[in-house]
């Protein structure tokens, strides 16, 4: 033995010793290691060195394990602890005999400390020795085993995790294997750049595969790869088309977005080419809006429609939802996609979800280097998600259950699928990702424009409006941004020639409900007067409407008082005006028409032909109480108040007149309160905001009979509404809850004055 030999045998023994004194005192390491002065990091570089050389020293035997009796447990006062160690078998090959602590058995009070260089003999005579004195208990029986482990190499260690490694093969080894499945093997170089892993990767994943029994000697793949590869063979797919595709206004207004054309192909019918490409005919497209124009599939494609009734109100958590039983081996994929490359497979081995190489802020997920999804800070820029996704069984039974709870609980109601996907800060997927160019997520006007700049899509009515208004090219229309959905209409921002512009484009059913020649002539009369927001154009045949934007520009806060008082003077200031046009709103004629729109179906409301006699019978006290009727904007809620800034003074605009007509200037006041929400507290506070001068009890009254005509009108409208797949939640019911209330509301009031008198 030379000096460095030496050396390292005495710091071996200095160094269990130590580790021994450490684990005697009864006390935790950290607290030990500190008393003693010892840092945490040399104690355990000193514990791994010791392992490392007692696997190295005993490399030739197996582990052994041994059977102890049935025992009871032994009295408080019985403690036994084995410290004698002694090497029997002189051929072991020991490069040490120090008393190095290899196990440590407690049981029933009986302490056993086995050293390393304890032999299988000894350990069963110690065992054999003590047992005979210790009690049995026939109700406190408890069966253990204890493995003494006096062998275990390195090399017998590192076998043994590959062996496991082995059985569920990583996401590189799964695709070289995948590869190897479609193409025949020439040579690493060419699998490498088949399978985009690097030469290292390949030849390392190769062996493994080998070892594994996926591939014989040859490279071949054996019979165990080919039945994995039909276990999780893709089966079916799901396509994702039912939602309004906000984000693609203003072409979706004339068709649904998984139609839309690229280099003069369907986005939908191009996704589903590819999939045939691969021998998947199992397609399941859930639909809503526009959901007459996917019909034609069915003939063409041999594809199963799947109805969607709630895609307005809810997002694609709830599409999912209806064909989770068909996720198992099954590519989910969304309508606006186009791929260069088909993204499809016939053989998968793993679960994935397609993420570009692309960074975007707009994405909440980046891929590590295990090519893991792991959830990132909001604008901290992740690879933009593409939406296409593969799940084997496993982890579409996962994903299923997900889905179903989640849907359970509202707060979801707005979430997309991928929601179902993660676990924690981490989806159950691997990564898959493409280059930006290869697969193009088509969500926007401008983003189909950089794709497809020939498309007839681009060439819509609401563009062409625009650049005849504002006599510029396709091109000069830039920077669509959606605004939000609204009850009535979809609306858009966007750029030309330097100014910001927003477009109004009708929404469903509307026109049914608006007379567009006479929001127009409304228009007209309010034109010059700082009343409303700047009008650049109109269309009273269709509804278009394209006006200025107001930079800065904020609503009303209906729970900020001042807010409030603001508006109803601004309000108090528009009647005033007492302007005219030929046309009136007639309350309680909209509350039987909206009613003719439901084709003849019953209102969802057990109560409603009785609500509804209450609220008729209301009539004559109003008719009794009207003053002079004048222009009236029918539509004055919040929202439709903005605050500006022009020339350092705040102005109030009232924009939105579609509703507008001759009406009792006092329905505004009430169309306030129950677009707000209002208690009847808030609703007399905003009557005391209106009526600075006082109000008398007959109007007060007389507003709150609008209150309960007006809530029955919306809450039809919203049933009308509700046919066309328009769903407003708590808004609806609250209307209907108007109409009831405050028709009490009024007979308590009546009663209450006739007693008064």
């Amino acid at each position: 033995m030379n000096a460095k030999e030496l050396e390292t045998q005495h710091n071996l023994k200095k160094w269990a010793a130590i580790i021994k004194e450490c684990r005697s005192s009864g006390m935790k390491i950290l607290q030990w290691l500190e008393i003693n002065n010892i840092s945490k990091d040399q104690y355990y570089y000193w514990q791994r060195k010791l392992k490392e050389t007692c696997i190295d020293t005993f490399e030739r035997q197996a582990a052994t394990f041994v059977e102890l009796p049935v025992t009871k447990e032994v009295p408080a006062s019985t403690e036994l602890t084995v410290t004698h160690t002694i090497c029997e078998n002189k051929n072991d090959g020991c490069s040490f005999k120090d008393n190095t602590i290899a196990a440590v058995i407690k049981t029933n009070g009986v302490t056993f400390e086995i050293t390393n260089t304890a032999t299988l003999d000894f350990i069963k005579n110690i065992i054999e020795k003590f047992s005979a004195n210790i009690n049995r208990n026939e109700h406190n029986l408890q069966k253990w085993r204890f493995m003494f482990n006096k062998v275990f190499t390195k090399r017998k260690i590192r076998k043994i995790m590959k062996e496991r490694k082995c059985k569920i093969m990583n996401k590189q080894e799964s695709d070289i294997l995948n590869t190897l499945l479609l193409e025949p093997f020439i040579n690493q170089r060419i699998l490498a750049e088949v399978s985009g892993h690097s030469l290292g990767v390949v030849n390392r994943s190769l062996k493994e595969l080998i070892k594994a029994d996926y591939l014989d000697e040859s490279i071949r793949p054996t019979v165990k790869a080919i039945t994995e590869f039909k276990q999780k063979t893709p089966q079916r797919a799901v396509i994702l088309a039912a939602g309004f595709g906000m984000r693609m206004v203003p072409i979706n207004t004339e068709m649904p977005k998984g139609l839309l054309k690229v280099n003069g192909e369907p986005l939908i019918e191009r996704i589903i080419k590819q999939l045939h490409e691969v021998g998947i005919k199992e397609i399941y497209v859930v639909v809503g809006f526009m959901k007459e124009k996917y019909e034609y599939l069915i003939d063409e494609y041999c594809v199963e429609l799947v109805v969607n009734a709630d895609y307005a109100a809810k997002n694609n958590l709830h599409s999912i939802k209806l064909v989770k039983e068909h996720l198992e081996n099954a590519y989910i994929i969304p309508c606006d996609i186009w791929c260069d490359r088909n993204p499809f497979h016939r053989h998968e081995l793993y679960s994935w979800y397609m993420v570009s190489d692309m960074v975007v802020n707009e994405s909440n997920v980046r891929v590590n280097r295990k090519m893991e999804l792991v959830t990132v800070p909001e604008s901290s820029g992740g690879n933009a998600m593409i939406g296409i996704c593969y799940l084997v069984k496993e982890d579409a039974d996962k994903v299923a259950k997900c889905i179903e709870e989640l849907c359970e609980n509202q707060r979801y109601d707005g979430a997309f699928w991928e929601e179902a996907l993660y676990n924690k800060d981490r989806m159950i997927v691997l990564a898959r990702v493409v280059h930006s160019a290869d697969v193009v997520e088509i969500n926007t006007y401008e983003q189909l424009w950089e794709i497809d700049s020939n498309s007839n899509q681009l060439k819509t009515d609401a563009i062409q409006a625009i650049c005849n208004v504002l006599k510029a090219k396709p091109e000069a229309v830039t920077n669509i941004t959606v605004l939000k959905k609204g009850m009535t209409n979809r609306s858009f921002l966007f750029t030309c020639k330097g100014k910001k512009y927003i477009m109004r484009i009708p929404g469903e059913g509307t026109d049914q409900l608006i007379n567009r020649r006479q929001e127009a002539a409304v228009y007209q009369v309010i034109e010059g007067k700082h009343i409303c927001d700047d009008i650049a154009y109109i269309n009273p045949q269709n509804g278009y409407k394209i006006t200025e934007f107001l930079e800065g520009a904020r609503v009303c806060n209906p729970l900020n008082y001042e807010d409030v008082k603001k508006c109803m003077m601004r309000l108090h200031a528009f009647h005033d005006l007492k302007l005219k046009v030929n046309h009136e709103f007639d309350i309680f004629g909209q509350i039987e028409f909206y009613e003719t729109l439901w084709e003849g179906t019953s209102s969802i409301y057990k109560d409603y032909e009785k609500t509804k006699a209450n609220v008729l019978s209301l009539k004559p006290y109003i008719d009794a109480h009207v003053g002079e009727k004048v222009l009236t904007h029918i539509d004055a809620v919040p929202d439709n108040f903005l605050f500006v800034e022009k020339d350092g003074k705040e102005e109030i605009r009232l924009i939105d007149w579609e509703y507008a007509g001759m009406q009792d200037p006092h329905v505004d006041v009430a169309m306030f309160c129950i677009y707000s929400l209002y208690n009847k507290r808030q609703v007399d506070q905003l009557i005391a905001a209106y009526f600075t001068e006082g109000c008398s009890d007959e109007i007060r009254i007389k507003i709150y009979c609008y209150i309960a005509a007006c809530g029955l009108l919306w809450s039809n409208w919203c049933e009308y509404k509700r046919n066309l797949g328009v769903e407003f939640g708590e808004y609806s019911l609250r209307q209907y809850r108007y109409a009831k209330d405050y028709y009490r509301i009024v007979q308590e009031e009546l009663k209450k004055q006739g007693e008064e008198e």
